[in-house]
């Protein structure tokens, strides 16, 4: 493998995990690299132009409303167990 297809290969792997909003160890099973190796590429190419202000942003998004959709599905489990609940408790 020359060097820049392993330049390319690490760049792709960091944009990756700085913006596909899955955790580093998933990133890291799905490329077949170790989790130890991504977080080194990560850190030394995090300051990088690798991912563009926009990605960046849209990474920020994504986890946003990643973290409100985790929140308006516990919602909806304790409306849903609220509602077994009271039905339950008829007489």
């Amino acid at each position: 493998m020359g060097t820049g297809r392993t330049d390319e290969f690490r760049k792709d792997a960091v944009r990756i995990a700085l913006t596909s909003g899955l955790t580093r160890r998933q990133v890291a099973d799905d490329l077949g690299v170790g989790l130890s190796t991504l977080n080194k590429w990560v850190t030394a190419h995090r300051d990088t132009d690798v991912v563009s202000p926009e990605d960046r942003e849209l990474a920020r998004e994504n986890e946003r409303l990643r973290r409100e959709n985790r929140i308006l599905k516990e919602e909806r489990d304790i409306l849903k167990k609220a509602t077994q609940f009271f039905a339950s408790q008829k007489p």
